[in-house]
């Protein structure tokens, strides 16, 4: 029985995943890169009380700082899942990220444990890891489920105390755990340098929180306040800021190697003169012009933010790379306005292409088609 349950929450997890994230996929891009600041617990959900400290507190005062950090930059939204002392079920925290088609979303914690010696920092992604602290650890994370109202209908029968439960669910962000986990050793580095923290390094587990999220997720553990001298730091306002800031830190050279990871070194097709092309509007039949901007080995999403404010982006794989467009129209005339305004944000290398019944063909054969 307990395998037929296994196949079946896996099963429908996969179908639900594959459904929106193809519907986050074509959205609207967007100018600014977004960034859902989640604050765990709150209200009811005290979260862990180590040496008398209230985890639900430090982890708002937090994501209060970061946030503003962040929204000192102009290439920034962010959005909270809570601002005050308020008691948010786990799977509205990911509803927030997703209804916002936020870039990152990055939720705050504290640990503790019975023993008040282990200190330091922790960064979690989503994973199907679970060895058997990080399943007790994910299950008392997951546990706060029980605070809620209909958390049956909410969770479709999970059951944290169940294994099954929790490998299935790291099935849902696989698809964007290689830049979780590059942020995530961006913010363990960062404490590491810029705060001197002790770093435990970079973590998987099973959390409901960033189970449900449709993109890249970590969950940040600041420390243990169940040990005396740390607890002690993360309770000041000096210990909350220089946390925050590092944080801050680690999502800005996150974004940017991000940013970097698009090439621009494009060779251009041989193409007619354009004093040879007719100014006249030319839509021609069964063939489509783009503008080619970039090529790069990695996979990026087609938002505004990765491409220098330019929407309307399409990408395609070719051979190890994938190549990037930007416009889409049969006329050659706007396709020369298309690369006029992508040579405008810089991409001065950028060409023009031709498509036919979906296969490249050289701009050269399309407009003698014509």
């Amino acid at each position: 029985m307990k395998t037929n349950y296994k196949h079946i929450l896996v099963l429908f997890i996969t179908v639900f995943i594959t459904a929106l994230t193809s519907q986050c996929y074509s959205q609207t891009n967007k100018d600014k890169f977004i960034v859902v600041l989640d604050a765990g617990h709150g209200g009811k959900d005290h979260g862990n009380l180590g040496n008398g400290y209230k985890e639900k507190d430090i982890a708002l005062k937090v994501i209060l700082e970061l946030g503003k950090d962040l929204e000192a930059n102009d290439n920034f939204k962010v959005i909270y899942t809570r601002k005050t002392d308020k008691f948010i079920p786990l799977w509205k925290r990911a509803d927030i990220a997703n209804k916002a088609d936020a870039d990152l979303f990055v939720s705050i914690h504290c640990n503790s444990v019975a023993n008040s010696q282990p200190y330091g920092t922790e960064t979690w992604v989503l994973g199907e890891k679970n060895t058997d602290r990080n399943f007790e650890f994910a299950k008392r994370e997951n546990e706060v489920i029980f605070l809620e109202d209909d958390y049956e209908k909410n969770y479709a029968g999970f059951d944290p105390s169940s294994p099954e439960s929790t490998i299935a669910i790291g099935i849902e962000q696989e698809v964007y755990v290689e830049q979780s986990i590059l942020l995530a050793r961006k913010v363990e580095d960062a404490f590491k340098q810029k705060v001197k923290r002790k770093s435990r390094g970079l973590k998987q587990k099973s959390l409901l929180v960033i189970r449900n999220t449709y993109m890249p997720s970590v969950l940040i553990e600041l420390g243990f306040l169940t040990n005396k001298k740390e607890g002690a730091f993360l309770n000041t306002k000096t210990g909350q800021s220089k946390m925050a800031n590092a944080i801050k830190d680690a999502i800005l050279d996150y974004k940017k190697e991000l940013d970097g990871n698009v090439g621009e070194n494009l060779i251009s097709e041989t193409v007619p003169n354009e004093t040879d092309v007719t100014t006249e509007t030319r839509n021609i039949e069964d063939v489509t012009f783009k503008v080619q901007i970039a090529a790069s080995s990695k996979k990026l999403e087609t938002k505004a933010y990765n491409f220098k404010g330019l929407s309307d982006i399409s990408r395609q794989k070719e051979g190890n790379l994938y190549k990037y467009y930007f416009g889409y129209t049969g006329d050659y005339n706007k396709a020369k306005e298309f690369k006029e305004i992508a040579k405008s944000k810089g991409y001065t290398s950028c060409f023009i292409v031709a498509y036919k019944d979906g296969k490249r063909i050289s701009v050269e054969t399309a407009l003698k088609s014509s």
